[in-house]
């Protein structure tokens, strides 16, 4: 669900559900805030650029290489913030505070919750300025579709590991 409010921020929240694994396992992914390219499939690479592992403050690097309309590759980057953290509640925000990617202003927070039937609801919860070339349905999509195969990906990498 994405809406555009009055004062044009963008706003949206997406969910997945996994339903054989507990937010217990799935939520220390997360709190391993330099470790998002082991879980998104379109990100390259992703690493510790300043602060305390696990504290507000901390900044990672992301990056994508693309390739161009003229077949050379681009690097797509970003500098994310760690705003907040919150091990009890498993959930945390943070804001880019560089990149390339026409962002202006983007929040993002992330719960794991606990769902009836043992396993979790991850949600990604964003709010954004409109970014030049893009509609508000482009950003709810990607990330829609990256919750989707982060979960995915978590899911088979925990299944895995304990057989």
């Amino acid at each position: 669900m994405a809406e555009e409010t009055t004062i044009s921020k963008w706003k949206g929240k997406a969910t997945t559900q996994l339903k054989n694994t507990p937010p217990q396992q799935i939520w220390p992914l997360f709190e391993d805030f330099c470790s998002l390219h082991k879980w998104l499939p379109t990100i390259d690479t992703c690493h510790h650029v300043e602060g305390q592992h696990g504290q507000p403050g901390l900044v990672r690097y992301c990056a994508s290489t693309v390739p161009s309309s003229n077949g050379e590759t681009i690097i797509k980057w970003c500098h994310e913030k760690l705003v907040s953290i919150d091990p009890i509640q498993r959930c945390l925000s943070y804001e880019i505070v560089e990149n390339n990617l026409g962002f202006t202003y983007y929040v993002v927070e992330i719960k794991v919750n606990e769902v009836d039937d043992g396993g979790c609801m991850i949600e990604w919860s964003f709010e954004a300025d409109p970014i030049q070339g893009w509609r508000l349905e482009d950003l709810y999509g990607y990330i829609e579709s990256s919750l989707k195969a982060m979960g995915q990906k978590m899911e088979m990498e925990l299944q895995a590991s304990t057989n």
